[in-house]
């Protein structure tokens, strides 16, 4: 079985560029304008374009763990992350980010 998560976007390009810069992957075009995927590791994100805004929290978002978290905040917010919350919890510190249309996700020190 493989694993995939979806994100619903509209501008297809501008979401799918943060996400490729984002995971150090590049971007796979799989329907031209409507669907795009970017592949890291074992993980496949997918990008879907729809009409509708974002509206509310999303309730499925993505744990990024990285090992340099004070670089790595930098790098995505340079990218056109948004900080929305930072918080102390199970022992780390975790930042809740967006994307450039407000998808939630995480972001963490690895390992601990």
């Amino acid at each position: 079985m493989k694993f995939e998560i979806t994100l619903d976007c509209l501008d297809l390009d501008a979401v799918a560029s943060f996400w490729g810069e984002a995971l150090a992957s590049p971007v796979e075009h799989t329907v031209e304008g409507r669907f795009a995927a970017v592949t890291c590791g074992e993980l496949t994100v997918n990008l879907q374009r729809v009409r509708e805004p974002k509206v509310g929290k999303n309730r499925v978002h993505l744990d990024l763990l990285v090992d340099d978290l004070a670089g790595e905040l930098s790098r995505l917010e340079s990218l056109g992350a948004t900080r929305t919350e930072a918080h102390d919890e199970f022992g780390q510190n975790w930042f809740v980010l967006g994307d450039p249309e407000g998808n939630e996700f995480c972001l963490a020190q690895a390992g601990q």
